[in-house]
């Protein structure tokens, strides 16, 4: 058995787990999410914990074992805690702030950049160098931090651009640099 899979869930008190039709439904203080099963997992509740069985030794049905169970548990965390993925601008009259629904960054280009968090996100910048992404799904908040990231990636030269808070970028010898 899969070691990830074969451990069950607790389900914390505010939280409720229900499995349909081959989907699990989330619901915690923050949202409802679901996620539907593959055909070779099943999912069981028992005494306030969930398991996941699978229907085969397949490799791939293996490995869906564990990407479940893991799935799960994000979607528990998720609508009891939520999730919070930090961006950093670096760059001289580099900026970012929120209008309305809008993240408008301005990043040395010709126009500003504008960017629309999408449903289930909040975005919020505390500092004009600071962007905040908020949400309960962990994959949404990770690929909309990836989107504004790949906006102006931190550049190998003087390193400036959209990082990852605490994210290190190796700076590259200049050509001035390099021939001295």
């Amino acid at each position: 058995m899969s070691r990830i899979g074969k451990k069950p869930i607790d389900i914390p008190d505010k939280v409720k787990v229900e499995i349909k039709d081959s989907t699990v439904f989330v619901e915690g203080p923050k949202g409802k999410l679901s996620q539907g099963l593959p055909v070779s997992i099943i999912a069981e509740i028992k005494e306030g914990k969930v398991s996941l069985k699978r229907t085969s030794e397949l490799k791939k049905d293996k490995s869906l074992h564990g990407l479940m169970r893991t799935l799960i548990l994000n979607m528990i965390k998720g609508v009891t805690t939520g999730y919070t993925k930090e961006l950093e601008v670096v760059g001289v009259g580099f900026k970012a702030q929120m209008q309305g629904k809008n993240l408008n960054m301005t990043l040395g280009f010709t126009h500003p950049v504008i960017f629309t968090s999408p449903e289930g996100i909040q975005i919020t910048t505390p500092k004009q160098t600071q962007i905040v992404i908020n949400g309960i799904d962990k994959e949404l908040v990770g690929r909309t931090a990836s989107i504004i990231r790949d906006v102006y990636p931190p550049e190998p030269y003087k390193g400036k651009g959209i990082r990852y808070a605490g994210e290190f970028v190796r700076k590259k010898v200049g050509k001035a640099a390099a021939t001295k």
